[in-house]
């Protein structure tokens, strides 16, 4: 079992920057691949990124590659989401979810856990 905090949303403006944090329960977290999504007011669910266990491979959805970086510190349980140079579209509410079976995927049917959720609202 694992459990996800998220932490470090917020309200900023059109091109600036936040960062957000998901902490994870259970001694599982190294083995385990971390992504984020996004679900803005009537819209599905998103995929934004994805890191390995190791740390050692990312993907990003096309929206927000060269703008948002994910990383992870397993020492610490904790997986980040750098966002810079936010634009309106970027608000949303925003999840960090756990792949226990390691696939890298950006299907959220994919994962097993999921946290609560960080609001993020970027004003123009």
């Amino acid at each position: 079992q694992v459990q996800l905090v998220e932490s470090g949303g917020g309200l900023v403006q059109a091109g600036g920057s936040l960062r957000l944090s998901c902490a994870a329960s259970g001694r599982t977290f190294s083995s385990i691949d971390m992504g984020w999504f996004r679900q803005a007011p009537g819209k599905e669910r998103e995929f934004v990124a994805v890191i390995r266990w190791s740390g050692t491979m990312t993907y990003y959805a096309d929206s927000v590659k060269g703008r948002f970086t994910i990383s992870r510190d397993n020492a610490e349980n904790t997986v980040y989401l750098q966002m810079n140079s936010l634009k309106p579209e970027d608000t949303a509410v925003y999840y960090c979810a756990a792949d226990k079976n390691r696939r890298l995927s950006r299907r959220s049917y994919e994962y097993d856990y999921w946290g609560q959720g960080t609001q993020v609202t970027v004003s123009s």
